[in-house]
Formats: structure tokens, C-alpha cells, sequence
């Protein structure tokens, strides 16, 4: 419980001062002083209210998962004790990232920015290059089998139409060799089986 406790403290403070914080309210608030348009049609206001909400209901879920199911925060310093594949990582393996791009979306749309919608593209391709360049190989390294199972079933960026459905011992850190699949979304050319798998 107090390791519980530990961690949502952490994550509340990641929130607020780091990552999430940092690009869906601090760097937009530059951008755009918070100014909403006079006479901004309702149904630009509504599409951005929806936008917004559907960004940060994967994001905030995520959080949460990490630290009831994972056991740990989505700061890289103090990780997950388990790999998190329920909820909606069963669908996509990066729910939280898509969430932040969407609501950071739904801002530029509100504000009419068009300087909001440039700094959303390049932030969608930060995430890309973050994930490509340090987490997948990271949680391959921790996840020897699990990870690369669960990578090879569910895509990167966009959604299977059904859930994917978890081994028995997935989020278990197994240690051997991994047993390799041909991979779905990957960052490089597609490998066949030999080529040697959240939030």
C-alpha cells in the first residue's frame, strides 16, 4: 500500500510538472494565451471539447493502470514491476501517447492555432521517435518473451478492431529466449520468424 501511495504521488507530480503538464497545458498556454476565438462557431468548440475529452481518458487510464496493474509510474525512473497489456493496450501499445496527441489536438482546434497544430505534429513524431529509439528496445530487454509477443499482436499507433487477447503468464518478466513473431508496426523493414515484444 505505501509502495501504491509512493507511486500515485510520483505520478501526480509527473503529471502536473513533467510530460503531460509540459505539452497539454504549459507549451499550449504559450502558444495561445488560453485566447478562444470570438465568434467561434459551436460545432468547432464541440469537436474540440470532444477531441480533448477522448485525449485525456486514455491518458488518465493509463496512469492509473500502471500503477494498480503495473505497479509502478509512467516516469522512466521508476518503472512498471509488470508489463501492462489490459485495457486498452490490448488494443494499441501506445494508448496514453495517442490520448496526449488527440487532446493536444482538440487545443489546436479550439484556439485556431495554427502554430498548436505544427507543435502537435512534432510532438506526435517525438513520441514516434521515443518509442522507436528507447522504449521498445528497453521493454525488450526487461520483457524478453512477453513484449515481443504482445508487440507482434497489437499495433503501435492504430487500434485493432478487437481486443487482443493476453497469454496466462503475460506480465510475467520470463527470462530465456525470446520466441520472435513477425512484428506489427515496427520501426524498421518487416522480419520474418527467426530474425532475431502499454499504459
Amino acid at each position: 500500500m505505501a509502495t501504491q501511495r509512493r507511486n500515485t504521488v510520483i505520478s501526480i507530480l509527473f503529471i502536473v510538472l513533467g510530460g503531460p503538464g509540459i505539452v497539454l497545458v504549459y507549451l499550449p498556454l504559450w502558444f495561445t494565451h488560453f485566447d478562444v476565438p470570438a465568434g467561434e462557431p459551436l460545432w468547432q468548440t464541440l469537436l474540440a471539447a470532444g477531441l480533448i475529452a477522448a485525449g485525456l481518458t486514455p491518458l488518465l487510464e493509463s496512469i492509473r493502470r500502471f500503477i494498480v496493474v503495473g505497479r509502478g509510474t509512467l516516469v522512466p525512473v521508476v518503472p512498471t514491476e509488470r508489463l501492462v497489456v489490459s485495457g486498452l493496450y490490448r488494443y494499441v501499445r501506445n494508448p496514453m501517447y495517442v490520448g496526449v496527441v488527440m487532446a493536444a489536438s482538440g487545443e489546436a482546434v479550439l484556439f485556431r492555432s495554427s502554430d498548436l497544430a505544427i507543435y502537435t505534429v512534432v510532438v506526435a513524431l517525438g513520441f514516434h521517435l521515443f518509442v522507436c529509439l528507447y522504449e521498445e528496445p528497453t521493454l525488450t530487454r526487461r520483457y524478453p518473451e512477453d513484449y515481443p509477443r504482445y508487440k507482434s499482436q497489437v499495433p503501435r499507433w492504430w487500434p485493432r478492431r478487437t481486443q487482443w487477447e493476453e497469454p496466462e503468464n503475460q506480465g510475467r518478466n520470463l527470462s530465456g529466449p525470446a520466441s520472435v513473431q513477425p512484428k506489427v508496426g515496427d520501426c524498421g523493414p518487416a522480419r520474418s520468424p527467426g530474425d532475431g515484444f502499454r499504459r
